[in-house]
């Protein structure tokens, strides 16, 4: 599987890292993954993800959004608006130099992101979500206790999964200005959502509404028994690529 590291400017110019796969054997296409919020595109079951589309012939790009992992910038500077530019901007990449994704997976934050954004990505064929939120608001119950202080100092240093993050009041503001309903409501892109029933982080509930307010064709998978992060399980990852190649394929 031959594999590369590149670089791209995001949504303010510093420059994102990534990584791209592909197949040695004929490709059928390109993903574009956007992970979830604070985590970044080297987790686990976001390689185990990548490698299985690989194996079933997709070209796989994951990168960091602005502020994390190996990417440049500072989260702090980011919001749910910069990671859609982030997004487009990695699809630009790809567009101008191998070809334009026909898949666009979000997991969490950034299947979000990636309802948001897909109609503006003209070559992309399908779109599947994997524990995403339906609205971009559902984030702030990651750091609800300090809302208060966020805007009473204007930031506040919060923990997202173990680690210290700094939460900027123009973050608030920006989620709660987002529209996501509408944004699906009016997607005309063939849909899959992949969501656990158990999901603790965010809640099957959401799985529903995004099902309700999308056009046909979509579809549901439920990944029973999985975590949030998909990390309980590896197969749980190796599933959710299986099925989503089998199904894109009618799409592209």
């Amino acid at each position: 599987m031959p594999s590369k590291k590149v670089t791209f400017p995001g949504a303010f110019g510093d420059m994102l890292s990534a990584k791209i796969d592909w197949p040695e054997e004929r490709l059928k296409g390109w993903a574009l993954f956007a992970h979830g919020f604070s985590i970044g595109k080297d987790l686990k079951p976001i390689r185990t993800i990548s490698q299985t589309l690989v194996d079933e012939g997709y070209g796989m790009l994951r990168f960091d959004f602005t502020g994390l992992g190996e990417s440049g910038g500072n989260f702090s500077d980011t919001n749910f608006s910069s990671n859609c530019d982030d997004l487009r901007q990695a699809a630009k990449f790809l567009r101008e130099n191998y070809e334009a994704p026909k898949i666009l997976i979000g997991h969490s934050f950034g299947g979000t992101a990636s309802l948001k954004v897909v109609d503006e990505l003209p070559e992309v064929g399908a779109i599947a979500t994997i524990g995403s939120p339906c609205d971009t608001t559902h984030i702030v119950h990651q750091f609800a206790d300090q809302l208060t202080e966020i805007e009473e100092e204007g930031e506040a240093k919060v923990l997202l999964g173990g680690r210290p993050f700094v939460i900027k009041e123009q973050f608030l503001e920006d989620i709660g200005n987002q529209d996501i309903a509408s944004e699906i409501a009016g997607m005309d892109k063939p849909l899959m959502i992949f969501h656990s029933p158990q999901d603790q982080m965010v809640g099957i509930a959401n799985a529903s509404h995004i099902y309700s307010k999308a056009r046909h064709p979509k579809s549901f998978v439920s990944l029973d028994g999985a975590d949030h992060l998909l990390l309980k399980n590896p197969a749980d990852a190796e599933y959710v690529a299986r099925v989503l190649a089998a199904w894109a394929a009618r799409y592209i």
